[in-house]
């Protein structure tokens, strides 16, 4: 019988779940930010299966959680008491490190079955119905994220 001349280490040390990474850090990241807790509730639970979505009831507190949380898209409301979304829009473009994040307009003043017809009302933005289906929802965040129909 032939000698063994490696080396035996034994068997390979289990890596303890703690440090395994984290499949929901895995997902894209939406920022939903509505005054309205119950609305940022609904469509975080609508879009939990497939995106990591962290809701934000105070937008004052936009820039500072979009830099925390690296989003890679910000749904946000238009009509809030304090701070306006387009105050919010305003406000992520004036730092280098949110400026780029897309950001979509979410609205109550169109129904799910209108055609989002604000272009230019409120920017460059896109603007979805907080009614709309969602698959109408997954569909514009994968297009924000340029994902098209991966998710």
């Amino acid at each position: 019988m032939a000698a063994y001349h490696g080396s035996f280490r034994g068997k390979p040390k289990p890596t303890p779940m703690r440090d395994l990474p984290d499949p929901e850090k895995a997902k894209p990241c939406v920022l939903v930010i509505d005054d309205d807790e119950a609305v940022a509730r609904a469509i975080a639970a609508r879009l939990g299966k497939d995106f990591r979505v962290v809701a934000l009831c105070d937008p004052a507190q936009a820039v500072r959680i979009t830099r925390e949380e690296k989003p890679g898209v910000i749904l946000c409301d238009i009509d809030m008491p304090g701070m306006q979304g387009d105050e919010v829009a305003f406000a992520l473009s004036q730092d280098p490190r949110t400026a780029r994040v897309p950001l979509v307009y979410l609205t109550a003043l169109v129904g799910p079955e209108d055609p989002p017809d604000l272009e230019g009302v409120f920017g460059d933005y896109p603007t979805v119905s907080k009614g709309a289906s969602t698959e109408e929802l997954r569909d514009i965040i994968a297009a924000a994220l340029g994902l098209a129909d991966d998710v």
